[in-house]
């Protein structure tokens, strides 16, 4: 039997025409520009075109899915490096699950009448757990990423509960890619200090998070070998990453670092010249502090003219080149005068046993109270303020303070909340809560946020105690109670969880009087109510991460 005849031209049995061209992109147009004004290809006009256009649509999809080219497989991830820590505690890991989904974003998250706030005691439950040695369980990884990724604030403390896995997992998803640029702390996996070839292979070759972790792991232990790693590859370095290098410099800062900040205050970077010049400012031997103590001293003097001894100031009239050498930003600030500016740098970098010597023989709380003349008081005192900081000069912090009880509520130096803040960070932590609680005493809690914020966590018993009293002085006075929410919070955050018992009788609504705030007894009971409930979490969450015994009990 003869089989039938097919045309040359005509396709194989079994084979389908290839779409034309841009087939796909003509259905898609069509589709946005409706069938009514653009016509589908090889469909006819009317009203069955939108059916029409969608089994073509239908057709197409097929098509372009069976003819996809499978790709190469991918190369399989590195597995994950190992962790030595210790595994949480069973109701630790619960309670971090339970902390991390009340962040904002996340089904069910945030606060509600007087439960806690959990996500706000996150960084605290961080802190312990990175003190007490704990590595996260796996799972919750990724939610830790995404809940350091959306607060800054959290990240130093998350990468390093975190551990090596961070950097690990940062590479696979770009959306953590800021644990690339961020220290992973003491849970990085690092050479140990007496492998010097693999110490010199991870400086040369390591990310940026790794190597910055390196140089402080060295530098905790053994300065002057961070600081030849850090020389040898200075001037190949980029700018931001010389910044961050030089700022690992603050720990165990000494006389021998002088030359190699004294190179870098040529540096090409205005930032990288001033943290120079500021670290060698707090070296009060150094070079830079002598003569920045001549620049200083030649600008203040004790003026005996008047009936009383007081400070006289001529500031410079000129920036010069040397000074700018020594960190000096010769352009001021938008409304600030050029010879203020001037001046107010020189004082903060001169060393502040300059001063004694220069206004003959007086003690830090003589200087201060001394009246200074033709309103210099001001820049003089803050510059003060600056340079007590940076030399972490607890002498001169006190003088600045002055008492907690003053009537100016500020002391005779410190000019603003911000300075007062920064002067008890040079105190220790018992001296800084006993003035806080003072000034509290004294002034209330209108002007102690900030004050607040420095003391060490968990507040001292007398700093504690001043906060509950003013709250409930504030409270019976009948004050606006959304303006204390502020404090509220810090106290559920703060306060010892020792401090819950006191609590339980100002959780009641009070009487109102008839010049209080309309709904503040209830508002002041549901805080009162949500801040003993957040302390005795905190006990519970705390006592959670108390090291398994060897029975696993």
């Amino acid at each position: 039997m003869n089989s039938p005849s097919v045309p040359l031209d005509s396709p194989a049995p079994g084979t389908v025409d290839s779409p034309p061209p841009g087939a796909w992109e003509e259905l898609v147009t069509a589709a946005l520009l409706g069938t009514d004004r653009r016509t589908p290809p090889g469909c006819a006009p009317g009203r069955e075109a939108p059916a029409a256009l969608l089994d073509a649509a239908a057709v197409e999809t097929v098509r372009r899915r069976a003819g996809l080219r499978p790709a190469r497989a991918a190369q399989r991830p590195q597995p994950a490096p190992e962790d030595p820590r210790p595994e949480l505690p069973p109701a630790a890991a619960r309670r971090l699950a339970m902390l991390l989904a009340d962040r904002p974003g996340v089904a069910g998250g945030g606060r509600r009448g007087t439960a806690p706030d959990l996500m706000e005691l996150l960084p605290q439950w961080l802190a312990t757990a990175n003190d007490r040695g704990f590595a996260p369980p796996p799972q919750s990884l990724p939610a830790l990423l995404d809940a350091a990724r959306g607060r800054t604030d959290l990240r130093p403390a998350a990468l390093t509960f975190a551990g090596p896995r961070a950097v690990w997992l940062a590479r696979l998803n770009p959306d953590w890619r800021f644990a690339l640029r961020a220290a992973p702390g003491r849970g990085a996996a690092l050479p140990h200090l007496e492998d010097s070839a693999r110490i010199q292979q991870l400086w040369q070759e390591g990310l940026f998070a790794e190597r910055v972790s390196l140089l402080s792991a060295i530098r905790a232990r053994e300065p002057a070998a961070a600081r030849e790693l850090l020389t040898a590859t200075w001037a190949t370095e980029r700018a931001e990453d010389r910044l961050m290098f030089l700022d690992s410099l603050r720990t165990g800062l000494g006389p021998q670092d002088e030359p190699f900040l004294e190179q870098a205050l040529t540096d090409r970077s205005r930032n990288v010249r001033a943290t120079a010049a500021e670290l060698l400012s707090a070296l009060p031997g150094s070079a830079l502090a002598a003569r920045m103590a001549v620049r200083a001293g030649a600008c203040v003097a004790v003026d005996h003219t008047g009936q009383t001894p007081a400070i006289s100031v001529e500031a410079p009239h000129e920036c010069d080149a040397g000074m700018e050498r020594d960190g000096v930003v010769a352009k001021a600030p938008s409304g600030r005068g050029e010879r203020s500016w001037w001046f107010g740098q020189l004082v903060e970098a001169a060393p502040l046993s300059t001063w004694p010597g220069r206004l003959g023989g007086r003690t830090p709380q003589e200087i201060v109270a001394l009246p200074v003349t033709d309103d210099w008081q001001g820049e003089l005192h803050a510059a003060w303020c600056r340079a007590a900081v940076r030399q972490r000069d607890g002498e001169w912090a006190r003088a600045l303070l002055g008492s907690p009880s003053a009537p100016e509520a500020g002391g005779p130096g410190a000019v603003s909340l911000a300075e007062r803040a920064k002067l008890l960070g040079t105190l220790g932590s018992a001296e800084r809560a006993e003035w806080v609680a003072g000034f509290i005493a004294t002034h209330g809690l209108s002007e102690a946020f900030q004050l607040l914020g420095v003391c060490a966590v968990p507040w001292a018993a007398p700093l504690g105690r001043a906060v509950v009293d003013a709250l409930n002085i504030a409270r019976d006075a009948g004050s606006y109670p959304w303006s204390f929410s502020g404090v509220m919070g810090l106290a559920e955050r703060c306060l010892d969880p020792a401090e819950a018992s006191r609590l339980d009788g100002l959780q009641a609504v009070p009487d109102e009087s008839e010049d209080a705030s309309p709904g503040a007894g209830g508002y002041w009971a549901e805080a009162f109510q949500r801040l003993a409930t957040t302390l005795r979490l905190r006990a519970a969450m705390i006592e959670e991460l108390e090291p398994l015994g060897p029975s696993g009990a």
